[in-house]
């Protein structure tokens, strides 16, 4: 009786597919990573609907990955940066999805914009452009805190780090929506949706690539991939892949952070006290709450030859997802980890931007716009209560939220 008990485990074990959108649309991911962390922190998941790959969970075997990058390659030639291959027009040769050297060659190129200085030069603006924001919410009455705050300081700051015209710059989102949606690229229904949409956001960036061709030089990322040795000569692919990377990562970070902090500040009420007590700690706060929410559950790795890891033999040419939504909940590491902890001395070490060369490289505006928007929120004396379910995104590589319906009170 007790080998079958065993053996009913082992199936069930063997079983677990973290890409099902299911466990992030219901919110219900926490009890899967755990029970790998615990019983199998390098997994192997035979069949998914992306095929098989390994899973690492722990926050030590995720650093280890990212810390091999000649072993385990980023490269969009073996499939990229997701747990879905890249194919046809989806194999998509952005900088992030490159190896050394071609990697740091382009993302020397657009580093410059998210440098202390230029974050110094912006500070102000977002400051400016949140204040205007908040003072448009109504107090005590319901609204969705996604929509209206998230995606709306987010699209914003992309506009002006694209110099996008303004009045269409909720084109960003969308395009961002579903650029980054790896289930609507996977489903037959939905896969020439979201290719209309690269379309038309390729034929869009056309133009402004064009555009800036033709004028001198300026701060705009456009500007500067066009007028780089290392961009400005890309193919056709290669500079609309890097556009809807710096789409994607400048909009989903920024924006599931945000919107996640209303949750778990609503989740976890005596750390917001903590802040409106002592403002000073709101920067501590940031990471924490970037850790807390993880608004990138993976990033995908490839085997570029056998080799052993953690006791495990991984072949040349396996997947490798690197679980940053696990990692960043490994009470080896963050005890205590499901409380929101604005005190947590090691928030920092979270891997909600990656860990080593590939770490994201607008790490630190996305912060500022996050400590930003709670410093403005507590001049007004602003506390969000959530008033309804939230509604995830269901997918198992963007982790966020649909909506998230809120009232603020004033504390």
């Amino acid at each position: 009786m007790a080998t079958q008990l065993r053996d009913a485990e082992a199936e069930s074990l063997a079983g677990i597919d973290v890409t099902n959108p299911a466990l992030y649309r219901d919110d219900s991911w926490r009890p899967v990573f755990a029970r790998l962390r615990a019983e199998a922190p390098v997994h192997y998941t035979v069949d998914s609907p992306f095929g098989p790959y390994w899973s690492i969970c722990s926050h030590a075997d995720i650093q280890a990955v990212e810390a091999r990058p000649d072993i385990f390659s980023s490269s969009h030639e073996y499939g990229g940066i997701t747990v879905v291959d890249l194919m046809g027009d989806f194999n998509l040769p952005q900088f992030i999805a490159m190896d050394r050297p071609r990697h740091g060659e382009q993302r020397r190129v657009v580093a410059p914009a998210f440098g202390p200085g230029e974050m110094a030069k912006m500070a102000d603006s977002i400051r400016a452009r949140t204040a205007q924001l908040l003072d448009t919410l109504p107090f005590d009455t319901e609204f969705d805190w996604v929509d209206t705050v998230s995606i709306e300081l987010t699209t914003q700051m992309l506009a002006i780090l694209f110099d996008f015209p303004w009045e269409d710059r909720r084109k960003l989102t969308l395009w961002s929506d579903w650029g980054g949606d790896i289930e609507a690229a996977l489903n037959p229904e939905t896969a020439p949706i979201r290719h209309q949409h690269m379309l038309d956001m390729t034929a869009y960036f056309d133009r402004l690539w064009a555009e800036r061709q033709a004028l001198p030089p300026s701060a705009d990322l456009v500007s500067m991939m066009v007028h780089s040795d290392a961009m400005g000569g890309l193919s056709h692919q290669e500079r609309m892949a890097n556009l809807i990377l710096l789409i994607v990562g400048g909009n989903d970070t920024t924006r599931n952070s945000m919107s996640g902090a209303a949750h778990a500040f609503h989740q976890f009420p005596g750390e917001w006290s903590k802040l409106i007590a002592d403002p000073t700690r709101i920067a501590a706060a940031v990471p924490e709450v970037i850790r807390w929410q993880t608004p990138l559950a993976h990033m995908r790795r490839t085997c570029v030859e056998d080799t052993e890891f953690a006791g495990h033999r991984i072949a040349k040419g396996d997947k490798v997802v690197m679980w940053y939504i696990s990692g960043n909940r490994d009470e080896s590491v963050f005890p205590d980890a499901e409380r929101l902890d604005i005190a947590r001395s090691n928030a920092r070490r979270h891997l909600a931007f990656g860990f080593g060369v590939h770490r994201c490289v607008g790490a630190r505006l996305a912060e500022l716009q996050i400590q930003i928007l709670f410093e403005e929120m507590l001049k007004r004396r602003m506390t969000v209560r959530v008033v309804g379910a939230p509604e995830y995104v269901a997918q198992s590589f963007v982790h966020g939220y649909r909506k998230l319906p809120v009232r603020v009170e004033r504390h």
